[in-house]
């Protein structure tokens, strides 16, 4: 049996216990009430006959006759024809007088007058009224019993007699089968309108649970903590109402919302300080790229959620891509200085090939002169301006083979001339990934510009800190903040990095205790940037190129041991 059905019996057996429990309360209290009012109209109708002058004079008579009184003279007196009339005015079982002797001086049976009562009177002739349920003569009854007084006395001291009232049970409870039905008929109404409530509890409790019984959410619990928990992605559930339902952590985290005092669930989507993309890809039920909160590089993916075919809300995906992008500009640094590596050793092959083919026609002096001035050139002649200002084989490598790559396209690429670098690199991989996403963007926004195409480099050791600078000759920077995470404009302008390379550049200099800003918006934006961010390298990089300046500082980049020899 299911756990719904046994919560059903289990309500609907508590509802008939409830009502017949209460049924049977109600219909002892109308038992009690009608017990209670047939002995207060015996004891009114006692007193009444008790307190009559007559009764109490022919009591009082009788009561001063030492004898015993005549029966058939009692049967003709006044006071059996009082009791008989009262008896059928008031409907009562008996109306029986006594005197002081508990002799009977009226009674319903005319065989029984002058005789004693077989009943207890000492107590009324006392002065003390009794109301009790005893049986006599005429059977079982609910009686009073009140004493008679002398003429004109008070109702203190002893009594001259009594009057006994009773009524016979099936005449108290004449109205107990009408009071039967109506409790009857109560709790027949009470019942069912507690099975039709729970009836109605349980099929609300279905269509708010999409059908789903208690233990079928137990395990529905324990599966999505499970898989809620084990998957690398965030996950956050939202409700038709825009309310956060289920948020894990690893959502919790990319999204920032750990901070917050009493976490996500069920506040407002709204209301959690998100960027508009996010809210937007919940609302519209699309994905976004190279999202950036708190820091991290997110891919968002928004569905609809439906159960049986009613839409219950939407499900957010969040997906970190941080690292990802991260090892791709890594991988980027590494192809660029590969590729370096593959101009050098293209070049030194084709040196050899001349030192052989000298040496292949005897011509030994001219071969040995080749050799002599190759040693004092170095190892490859890269296309790059002043680029024997920057010692480091690593950025010589990176930015002769992105020279390369710019000679192809029409651009002409330079180390600025007051560029001062002798220090070695000792992170190549952070330097590359900047470095090279800069050069990259300047690249492209200096070919997509007019002649003279340029793109100028400045290098400068601050410490262990690498200050770098990048201008072109493009048109500029548009007015818009080109960290911005906004996919939609990616795809018509990545000139300056619209996509998620610029912004992972300053978040990865930004991780170093460094930054990325812009110097100058060049033509278009024109002024500097009003980003904060330090202060630029005091040397200038552009050259009055109009066109756009970066600017990067990566904190601890440098060579520290280099720096320790030079001062010594």
């Amino acid at each position: 049996m299911r756990f719904a059905t046994r919560v059903l019996l289990l309500q609907i057996a508590t509802v008939v216990v409830v009502v017949a429990v209460s049924a049977v309360v109600f219909l002892l209290v109308g038992v009690q009430q009608l017990r209670d009012e047939a002995e207060n109209a015996a004891v009114n109708i006692a007193r009444t006959i008790a307190a009559d002058p007559e009764v109490r004079t022919s009591v009082a008579a009788y009561s001063a006759d030492p004898g015993t009184p005549d029966a058939v003279a009692l049967r003709s007196g006044s006071l059996q024809s009082y009791a008989q009339d009262i008896t059928a005015r008031t409907g009562t079982l008996f109306v029986v007088i006594t005197d002081d002797h508990g002799i009977r001086l009226a009674h319903p049976d005319p065989g029984l007058l002058g005789q004693q009562v077989s009943t207890d009177y000492r107590e009324v002739l006392g002065g003390r009224e009794v109301v009790t349920w005893e049986r006599g003569t005429l059977g079982v009854s609910a009686r009073a019993k009140v004493p008679i007084y002398p003429p004109g006395a008070a109702p203190t001291g002893p009594a001259i007699g009594e009057v006994s009232v009773g009524f016979e049970p099936a005449s108290v409870f004449d109205d107990l089968p009408t009071l039967l039905l109506a409790v009857t008929g109560v709790a027949a109404l009470g019942v069912a309108v507690g099975v039709g409530a729970a009836l109605l509890l349980r099929r609300t409790w279905e269509r708010m649970t999409l059908g789903l019984q208690p233990e079928d959410l137990v395990r529905l619990l324990q599966t999505q903590s499970a898989v809620l928990d084990g998957v690398g992605d965030g996950v956050v559930a939202v409700d038709p109402n825009g309310i956060v339902r289920v948020c894990n952590r690893t959502a919790a985290e990319l999204l920032g919302l750990t901070g917050a005092a009493d976490g996500p669930l069920g506040r407002p989507l709204d209301a959690l300080g998100l960027p508009p993309l996010v809210v937007d890809a919940v609302r519209n039920g699309t994905a976004r790229d190279g999202v950036v909160v708190a820091g991290n590089v997110l891919y968002v993916d928004s569905r609809p959620a439906t159960q049986g075919g009613r839409a219950i809300g939407d499900v957010l995906i969040v997906r970190d891509r941080t690292a990802l992008v991260a090892l791709t500009e890594r991988l980027e640094s590494v192809r660029t200085m590969t590729g370096a590596l593959r101009v050098q050793r293209h070049e030194f092959a084709n040196r050899l090939h001349v030192a052989s083919g000298l040496l292949g026609a005897d011509r030994t002096e001219e071969a040995r002169a080749f050799l002599a001035e190759q040693l004092a050139r170095g190892p490859v002649d890269f296309p790059v301006e002043h680029l024997d200002l920057l010692t480091d084989a690593v950025l010589q490598a990176v930015v002769g083979a992105k020279a390369i790559e710019a000679g192809e396209r029409g651009v002409s690429l330079s180390v600025a001339p007051d560029s001062l670098l002798w220090q070695r690199v000792a992170d190549p991989e952070d330097v590359a990934a900047v470095l090279g996403n800069l050069m990259d963007n300047a690249i492209t926004a200096a070919a997509a510009g007019q002649e003279p195409r340029t793109v100028v480099v400045g290098c400068y050791g601050d410490g262990t800190a690498l200050v770098l600078t990048v201008a072109d000759s493009g048109a500029g920077i548009a007015p818009d903040d080109p960290f911005r995470a906004d996919p939609g404009r990616a795809d018509s302008d990545r000139i300056h990095g619209w996509g998620i390379g610029l912004r992972l550049s300053r978040e990865l200099a930004r991780r170093r205790g460094g930054d990325l800003w812009i110097i100058d918006r060049g033509g278009v934006g024109g002024g500097d940037d009003d980003d904060p961010a330090p202060p630029a390298h005091p040397h200038s990089a552009d050259g009055g190129l109009g066109g756009a300046v970066f600017g990067a500082r990566l904190e601890g980049v440098l060579d520290d041991d280099d720096l320790h020899r030079e001062s010594s």
